[in-house]
């Protein structure tokens, strides 16, 4: 061996294949796997990789590039992360009800954005503050017993703590 090469490569070829691990809390496998398959089956489709998950929460992410594997599992990360109170996250505003909003802060997991929690003033209408597919910065103020996460846009904005003629503008209420 020693004559073929004299000490071990300092990096992979490029050329091998990779396999990295992660090892998640075997509750998320279903939110990993999605619908039907549907979200495991989107991250092998967009990263060009093969994803084996075992029962006890073990993945193996194997492709044939590096940046592709390390997609894979950031993705697979975000999905199975654990939202903590006081995160600000820019999230996707993905339906609207009378009583607010639902954003979608990562992937497959929403929060509600109530009316009262959209601006310092008064809200009559959600749609006056924000509309479906708007990018909006929210702030995870309550995880409630059930893990439903409660979120606020007014709580982002240091400028919201009090009601200036800035923050009307930008909201449309302006002099």
């Amino acid at each position: 061996m020693g004559r073929v090469i004299k000490k071990p490569r300092a990096e992979l070829s490029p050329f091998a294949p990779r396999v990295l691990t992660l090892e998640i809390n075997p509750e998320k496998i279903r939110d990993v796997i999605g619908p039907g398959g549907s979200r495991i089956n989107e991250i092998i489709e967009e990263c060009g990789v093969a994803i084996d998950i075992e029962p006890t929460g073990k993945i193996f992410i194997t492709g044939e590039k590096e940046e592709a594997t390390k997609k894979a599992i950031a993705w697979i990360k975000n999905i199975t992360r654990e939202v903590k109170v006081g995160e600000i996250f820019q999230g996707k505003v993905k339906r609207i009800l009378d009583f607010g909003a639902f954003v979608e802060i990562l992937p497959s997991q929403e929060g509600l954005l109530h009316i009262s929690q959209l601006a310092p003033w008064r809200v009559k209408r959600v749609e006056d503050v924000v509309k479906v597919g708007d990018i909006v910065p929210v702030k995870v103020i309550s995880i409630d017993e059930l893990g439903r996460i409660n979120l606020s846009l007014k709580a982002v904005n240091p400028r919201h703590q009090k009601l200036g003629v800035g923050v009307k503008k930008k909201y449309g209420r302006g002099n």
